[in-house]
């Protein structure tokens, strides 16, 4: 199993004192919550969690919460399916071919919500703040669906 990313990466080091540990999976859980709403994830994570996806899917749930109800605070290649792991792999890692043609995943979040530094992790984990990374995770999309093909 390859990880993305762990929230317990984020909350062990230099992570904010004033801040709940919960707050590191903030950034991840958007991106999960995307996956999920645009069906990209595994039928392994699907039989597993069907009812929390559902919670997910009519928002009585947070992709945060998700993440650390169901994923135990880990985002890997299990809980996405082959497309979901090859967009993964493209965006949500850093210094890949796409990430430095367009932008990566961490740089569109810090642009949207004007973050830097410990500011990152300061962002409510709320569906508001979901609908506003989604146009540009949708733009990334489809700007990586063009890119694999001239590839």
């Amino acid at each position: 199993m390859a990880k993305y990313d762990d929230a317990s990466w984020h909350y062990d080091g230099d992570y904010p004192e004033d801040l709940p540990a919960e707050n590191a999976s903030t950034h991840i859980g958007m991106f999960l919550a995307w996956c999920i709403n645009n069906d990209l994830i595994s039928e392994e994570l699907q039989e597993d969690s069907e009812e929390e996806i559902d919670d997910v899917k009519s928002r009585k749930m947070t992709g945060g919460e998700f993440l650390r109800q169901v994923c135990d605070e880990k985002f890997s290649d299990y809980d996405l399916n082959e497309t979901g792991n090859e967009f993964a792999e493209d965006y949500y890692e850093d210094e890949t071919a796409f990430s430095e043609n367009y932008k990566g995943y961490f740089d569109d979040y810090a642009e949207i919500f004007n973050t830097t530094g410990h500011d990152f992790y300061k962002l409510p984990d709320s569906w508001e703040n979901y609908d506003l990374i989604t146009p540009r995770i949708n733009q990334r999309f489809r700007e990586w669906k063009e890119f694999r093909l001239k590839k």
